[in-house]
């Protein structure tokens, strides 16, 4: 500084010139200095702006941030370190914050609603012994009560999964972190939750493994531990685990592991069931596998163990199931399907359960249903084969193209109970056959409608002369037989031919054998139609139908008010006269056919299955001697073939014209069997048999007779030969108006005789077109006389007769019937 500037003060003690600079310097040094409320500031020169910011920070008083973090006043690491403060505040805020969120989650909470897949069951159907036939439906799984689980089994798997499953909240917390450890540490898998979080997973949510997953299940865990009781809880988690082997749930369990039902395990079985639920994959195969089933042996042996720990089981009784030993699982086999005739059958049963319990099919295919039905397991089998063997003995398609499209349906009844033991629906709905050929509709029965007819008269009486009252009627009665006969009513009136107004029915025969005057049974023997024609006449059509009904014929199955409806023209399907003949088998008692003798939904028996209509519709006396005339036409007549049963039998054969049908419908005392065969047209109906198997003509004697045969054979092998009841006296019976005296010689004998065997009969010749060894086949064109002497075609002649809806003299014709499954209206046993 220089000199001029460095003045000496004023003597008259004023600053002089340089001292307000001065002072200026000295306020502005004092200001820099720290002091309380001043912020010191780093002396200039000396580091740079980070050394300013570093000396900042130190300096900041604690008072004037609101979360000291880093610490104010620390150095070092000790400067990162939180104070114990700050951990526990920390803590706190997020405890509190975790229990603000769970509990605001909870109350907001909704139980979802239960997965489909969860809710899916199917339907069980089991064979007469009580084995499964069929498991149908999306999901192999039959729901039961905690009740039908035997009380160990279900300790078994508390033992196993949560012991303090009745005590505990429902969700186990250390549970979960011993599961992970264990898991961390490469120990044995555990599932970490309660039986209620795995009920929850299997129910509510899904198996995926995530932190928002976990978090759910708990919350609804508690929540359905508040709305649930345990009992129903154990019973949705033993019934939503999967086992296994395609089983969901503890019945489809038992059943694929051990052939049980859930409610016959015992704890044993329940120990090993109880393994399968953490490793099924490898459980399953404990039946074939060495390794699976030595790594099944030390779980159930766990459990076993567990069982004594929660004093379930003694000691002793821990020791004796060791010396029993491991259940090992009965081998595997995949659920049954419908392939053969399992389909039929299930359809079958399907349908009576509908009617029966008045279910939807949207109800029954919820599924959840245990359906016991009547089949016969070896029954069904036999029958089947008998088919088979027919086929193969008769039919190729690949030699005779008229062989294809040729259906055999048959079905065979208990007549004692009316318990249907084997159909034969076709050739599987493995094969593309899917209509049911046991319960057709179109296919008329032919002359094996004839003893309802005879039942009738039997009961009712006859009206032989206008305005009389009915007569006595016996088998022994006789009716004109010639062909061509003109057919009266009750009132004395022929009737009209429905195809010439003018002109008056001609019933026809199979021939034109002369036969004359001869009695029903005669007529029956040779399934001759015009006795029987008059008789269903002068017997009255409504008689006739009410017995029909009476032994099981469905109403809408009948035809109307024809002559032909006497001889065949009605379509009841082959269950439907197995049924009727078993009415005559009974003593003339009327059992209701049925397929299912008991069904089960959640464990509770649904009513309506155990007991059956038993009806007397007829007089045992009448019943019995409508089986010793059919007896007789096995015996010595168009039934002759089934004499080789080689014990007593009676039946009838049908055949309808231009041979569309043909039927044998037999019976021992204890088996009624009916058999049907028709053939197909491509698009629908049915058309004539003529040439089938190489045979001229198809008869209900020889290839259907077969069928039954056979069967029979197998199915009563062993079963003790039984007869018939004797013939009743019925008393004596009267004979139609212009029958010879008793005295009197047979007006013409019939010449030539028709053939008792099917073997001997003559050829069908140009003269008799539908002459055949069962005598049933009869004109498809005959001939009706009108009154001014010409002749018109079309008349009814034989038994099931097809064209037209009217028989004896049609008016009118209509497509033939077409085959098809029965519909809503009928009776679906």
């Amino acid at each position: 500084m220089s000199e001029h500037r460095r003045k000496p003060p004023r003597g008259d003690g004023r600053p002089g010139p340089d001292a307000v600079p001065q002072r200026r310097a000295a306020r502005r040094r004092a200001a820099r200095q720290p002091g309380p409320g001043r912020r010191a500031e780093p002396a200039p020169g000396r580091g740079g702006r980070a050394d300013r910011r570093r000396a900042i920070q130190q300096q900041q008083p604690p008072g004037r941030r609101l979360i000291d973090y880093p610490r104010w006043g620390k150095r070092g690491l000790r400067r990162w370190l939180p104070s114990w403060r700050q951990v526990l505040g920390t803590f706190l805020f997020v405890v509190a914050s975790g229990l603000g969120v769970g509990t605001y989650a909870y109350a907001t909470l909704q139980i979802p609603s239960p997965n489909p897949s969860t809710q899916q069951q199917s339907n069980i159907f089991y064979w007469s012994d009580g084995s499964v036939m069929a498991t149908k439906g999306a999901m192999n799984r039959q729901n039961v009560e905690l009740s039908q689980v035997p009380p160990l089994v279900k300790w078994d798997f508390l033992a196993a999964e949560n012991a303090t499953f009745y005590t505990d909240s429902g969700v186990d917390y250390q549970g979960m972190l011993r599961a992970v450890y264990h898991m961390v540490q490469g120990g044995e898998v555990q599932s970490g939750s309660t039986i209620t979080q795995q009920f929850v997973k299997n129910t509510y949510l899904t198996q995926n493994q995530s932190i928002t997953r976990k978090f759910k299940e708990i919350l609804i865990s508690l929540k359905i531990g508040n709305q649930m009781s345990k009992d129903q809880i154990l019973q949705g988690y033993l019934n939503s685990n999967y086992y296994g082997r395609g089983a969901y749930g503890i019945e489809a369990a038992a059943r694929a592991y051990y052939h049980v039902h859930a409610a016959q395990l015992n704890v044993s079985q329940g120990a090993f069931l109880t393994a399968t639920v953490n490793e099924p994959s490898v459980m399953m195969l404990a039946d074939s596998d060495p390794k699976a089933k030595a790594q099944a042996e030390g779980r159930w042996q766990y459990v076993l163990h567990r069982m004594v720990v929660i004093h379930q089981i003694s000691q002793a009784q821990y020791d004796q199931l060791m010396k029993q030993g491991f259940p090992t699982p009965k081998p595997y086999t995949p659920s049954a399907g419908m392939n053969g005739q399992t389909g039929y059958l299930v359809d079958t049963a399907e349908q009576y359960v509908k009617a029966h319990a008045n279910l939807t099919d949207a109800q029954l295919n919820h599924g959840g249903y245990q359906i016991y039905t009547t089949f016969d397991k070896k029954k069904v089998q036999e029958l089947a084969a008998s088919v088979d063997a027919m086929r193969k003995k008769n039919l190729n398609p690949t030699i005779r193209p008229v062989d294809k499209d040729v259906q055999v349906g048959a079905a065979s009844v208990d007549p004692s109970t009316g318990a249907l033991v084997a159909i034969y629906g076709g050739a599987g709905f493995d094969k593309g056959h899917w209509t049911n050929n046991a319960d057709t509709v179109g296919v008329p029965v032919g002359s094996t409608f004839k003893p309802v007819d005879l039942s009738a008269a039997l009961e009712h009486g006859a009206v032989l002369s206008p305005g009389a009252a009915p007569s006595t009627i016996t088998p022994d009665s006789k009716f004109n037989a010639d062909d061509g006969i003109e057919i009266k009513n009750q009132e004395g009136h022929l009737i009209p031919d429905g195809t010439d107004p003018t002109g008056f029915l001609h019933q026809q025969n199979d021939d034109n054998t002369k036969w004359g005057y001869i009695s029903l049974r005669k007529a029956m023997i040779n399934s001759v139609n015009t006795p029987y024609v008059q008789l269903g006449e002068y017997v009255g059509y409504d008689h006739v139908e009410k017995m029909a009904e009476a032994v099981g014929l469905p109403r809408k199955s009948l035809q109307y008010d024809t002559a032909g409806f006497y001889i065949g023209t009605s379509t009841p399907n082959a269950m439907d006269m197995a049924d009727a003949y078993a009415t005559f088998d009974d003593n003339g008692v009327h059992h209701d056919v049925y397929s299912v003798s008991k069904v089960v939904n959640n464990s509770a028996p649904i009513p309506g299955f155990a007991t059956h209509q038993d009806d007397q519709v007829m007089a045992s006396t009448t019943a019995n001697a409508v089986t010793n005339v059919l007896k007789d036409v096995v015996d010595q007549g168009t039934g002759a073939n089934a004499k080789a049963l080689g014990r007593p039998a009676a039946g009838k054969t049908g055949t309808t014209d231009d041979y569309k049908s043909a039927w044998f419908i037999g019976y021992t005392p204890q088996l009624v069997t009916s058999v049907t065969m028709f053939k197909e047209k491509p698009n629908g109906g049915l058309e004539g048999m003529a040439g089938v198997g190489g045979e001229p003509k198809v008869y209900g004697a020889n290839m259907p007779t077969d069928v039954w045969l056979g069967y029979m054979q197998a199915a009563l092998a062993g079963q003790p030969v039984k007869d018939f009841p004797p013939m009743p006296d019925l008393g004596k019976g009267s004979d139609e108006t212009g029958a010879p005296a008793p005295s009197a010689s047979p007006s013409t004998s019939p010449s030539p005789s028709p053939s008792a065997s099917a073997s001997t009969s003559p050829s069908p010749s140009a003269s008799t077109p539908c002459r055949g060894p069962n005598g049933d086949c009869v004109s498809p064109s005959p001939t009706v006389s009108s009154t001014d002497g010409s002749t018109t075609g079309g008349g009814w002649t034989g038994g099931g007769l097809l064209g037209g809806p009217t028989g004896g003299g049609a008016t009118t014709s209509s497509p033939t019937p077409t085959p098809t499954s029965g519909g809503p209206g009928n009776k679906n046993p």
